[in-house]
C-alpha cells in the first residue's frame, strides 16, 4: 500500500484527507518543494527544505517541525514507498479555518503533507532537446516565493504544449525572466547568462548546482538580465530544473538556436550536473554525449 506523509505520520493514501476549508485549497495559501530521488536517495535535500522553510517564512508561516525532523520523515516515506528514481513532494498550508481573507489566529495549524512518485530520468530531452516558445511573463511580482500559486505557470506550460513544445519561456517586455517549469540561461561567448536571483524568478536549486559547475570548471557566467534578442541570437540556450536537471533548448518560436542541438558548453555542465549528483546518490545511467 502506498504511503503518504500527513503531518508527522505515514499512513496509506485512501486514507489521506484534507479539510475541505484548508486554506491551500481555497486560497493557494501554502508553500511547496520538490526533491528529486536518485538510487533512493534525496538530491540537494538541505538547500530545497532551505528554500521551503524561507519560502514559509515570507508569507508569514512557521512549519511545525525542524529541519532534521522533516528529513527524516521524508527518508521514511521513499523508503516506505520503495522509491529508487523518482521524486518527493511537500507542501505546507496555513491550515482549515472558516473562509476568510484575513490570516487566522495562532490556534490554527499549518498541514504538512508529502507523497512520492517514481519519475525516470529526462534523457532523450538531455541529449536531443527541444523546442520552447515565449510568452508574457503574467505572474505576481514574489516569483522568488514557491507559493502553491501556480496559475501562471500552468496556462504557460499548456500554451506551450498545445504549440507541440516542452516549455515556456516567459518574459516581462522583453526582459526574460524563467520557464513555466525551469530557470533559462544562455550562452554568447564562451559565458554563460542567468537571471540574476531576484523577485521575478525562483532562484532554482538546480540553477545553484549549475553555477557551482560554473565555478569548478572555470566556466565564466553573469547573473544579469537578457533579452528576447539576445535569447535569440544565443549560441546556446538550456533549462536547468529538479527533474531535467540541465537540457538544452535547440528550437524557440519556429526558430533554431544556435546549430540546432546540444552545444559544448551546456554538454559540459550537465556532465558536471551529474557528478554532483553521483557524489550524493551514487552511480547513474552515463549520458551518450
Amino acid at each position: 500500500m502506498v504511503k503518504v506523509l500527513l503531518q508527522d505520520q505515514l499512513i496509506d493514501r485512501e486514507d489521506a484527507k484534507v479539510d475541505l476549508e484548508d486554506r491551500g485549497y481555497q486560497f493557494g495559501d501554502g508553500v511547496y518543494e520538490v526533491i528529486r530521488i536518485y538510487n533512493g536517495k534525496m538530491f540537494t535535500t538541505d538547500g530545497h527544505l532551505n528554500r521551503l522553510f524561507e519560502s514559509a517564512s515570507k508569507i508569514g508561516i512557521t512549519i511545525p517541525f525542524q529541519k532534521e525532523i522533516l528529513k527524516d520523515l521524508l527518508h521514511q516515506l521513499i523508503v516506505e514507498n520503495d522509491v529508487k528514481l523518482g521524486t518527493v513532494y511537500m507542501q505546507v498550508t496555513r491550515g482549515a479555518s472558516p473562509r476568510n481573507h484575513v490570516f487566522p489566529d495562532s490556534s490554527v495549524k499549518p498541514v504538512l503533507t508529502a507523497s512520492t512518485r517514481d519519475y525516470p530520468r529526462s534523457i532523450e530531452i538531455m541529449e536531443q532537446g527541444f523546442k520552447a516558445i515565449t510568452l508574457e511573463d503574467i505572474r505576481w511580482l514574489r516569483c522568488d516565493i514557491k507559493s502553491l500559486n501556480l496559475l501562471g505557470n500552468v496556462m504557460a506550460k499548456q500554451k506551450a504544449i498545445e504549440a507541440g513544445c516542452f516549455e515556456a519561456i516567459q518574459h516581462r517586455s522583453g526582459m526574460v525572466t524563467e520557464g513555466s517549469t525551469s530557470n533559462v540561461s544562455i550562452v554568447k561567448d564562451g559565458v554563460v547568462f542567468t537571471h540574476p536571483a531576484n523577485n521575478l524568478i525562483l532562484n532554482g536549486i538546480s540553477r545553484q548546482v549549475m553555477l557551482k559547475t560554473c565555478v569548478k570548471s572555470e566556466t565564466p557566467y553573469e547573473e544579469k538580465p537578457f533579452t528576447l534578442e539576445q535569447l535569440m541570437n544565443a549560441d546556446e540556450v538550456f533549462i536547468s530544473g529538479t527533474t531535467v536537471e540541465i537540457a538544452p533548448v535547440v528550437e524557440i518560436d519556429g526558430r533554431r538556436i544556435g546549430e540546432g542541438k546540444l552545444g559544448p558548453i551546456t554538454a559540459r555542465l550537465q556532465k558536471l550536473f551529474q557528478a554532483e549528483i553521483e557524489a550524493e546518490c551514487g552511480k547513474l545511467q552515463s549520458l551518450s554525449v
